[in-house]
Order: C-alpha cells, then structure tokens, then sequence
C-alpha cells in the first residue's frame, strides 16, 4: 500500500514551497520551544522541518531548469503523432505501467498498475491552450470504462475553466515541468 499524503497538510505545502521555507518554520520554531525547554531539547521539536527543508531542497536542485523546460516542450510540440505517442508509452512503461492502445477517441492509452486502471488521452498535445470540452470527454470515458483515475497530456496550458474541471473530477494534469520530467530526452 503507497502512503498519500493529504494535500493541503503543512507537510505537503512545505514540499511544494521553496526549500528556505521549512527552515525559517524550523527556525522559529526552534527559538519558540528555546523559550520553555532547554536548548537540547528544543533540537528535536523542528527535526521534521529541517528533514522536510532538505528533502525539498534536494528535489529542487534536481528539478530541471526554466530554460530546459522551454526547449523540451518545443522539442515536444515539433514530434509527430508517431513519436510523441511512442515516446509516451515507453515513459509510462518504465514508470511501471502496463500499456495498452484504448479504442475511442475519448482517450489514447490505457494504462494498468497495481490493478488499477487509468486512462491517458493526448492527442492534443500541441494545443497552446486546453478547455474544458476534451476533459469531460476523458471524465465520461473513464467512468463509462470503470477506471480508477484519468491522466491528460499537453505540452501547453489550461484554462481556467478546465483546471477548475480537472481538480472538481480528479483529472490528472500532465504538463510543463511534469510532461518534461516524464519525457526527459525529447529535447535531446
């Protein structure tokens, strides 16, 4: 069973924010606890902070470029069908995926992990920006198919409207720095 951590639990919004973050929480909390317990004790109250400072730190030294990002989608934009979608489908494969070709238009793949099942459309993957309409489509097919969750792929942004659509459903948004983590090499 994979641990999930809730989404908006003060663990999860420090991983998500900059690394200083966690240590200036660190450090006041340190100076709080200093004020009612002795400076020995007072060290192991913000521990977790300064683990979650150098874990996010260590995720962000990592995180690849603003430059690296721009020239992988464009890199992204400029494959055919035939490219993208193969390279797609050897992405999800190393992640643990088992991947099949779905049969309607609402969506590309289907993939299967852990026995749960999950579908991927993207085939608009060069729409500089993505509504609403290919969601509810996805949405639809996931629960006509009795899959547990449903990804969308695509190399530019969303509305508003459709990140709004995406969040109410559960719809996983795949783009920018998480498309370029997925497909590393596609600028290469």
């Amino acid at each position: 069973m994979k641990f999930e951590m809730a989404k908006n639990s003060l663990f999860a919004i420090l991983l998500r924010s900059p690394w200083w973050v966690s240590l200036l929480v660190a450090a006041g909390m340190f100076l709080a606890v200093r004020l009612v317990l002795p400076e020995i004790y007072a060290f192991f109250v913000p521990l977790p902070f300064m683990v979650i400072a150098a874990y996010a730190g260590w995720q962000q030294l990592r995180a690849p470029s603003a430059a690296r990002i721009a020239a992988t989608l464009d890199a992204i934009r400029a494959m055919s069908w035939n490219d993208f979608s193969g390279a797609v489908e050897q992405a999800l494969r190393r992640e643990g995926y088992a991947v099949g070709r779905f049969g309607g238009p609402e969506a590309d793949f289907e993939l299967t992990r852990s026995g749960r099942t999950a579908l991927l459309t993207c085939k608009r993957w060069r729409v500089a920006r993505t509504g609403i309409e290919p969601l509810r489509d996805l949405h639809t097919a996931m629960r006509a198919r009795d899959a547990h969750e449903c990804i969308y792929v695509a190399a530019g942004e969303f509305s508003d409207n459709a990140q709004v659509f995406a969040q109410q459903m559960n719809i996983r948004l795949l783009h920018g720095t998480e498309l370029v983590k997925l497909l590393p090499l596609a600028a290469g």
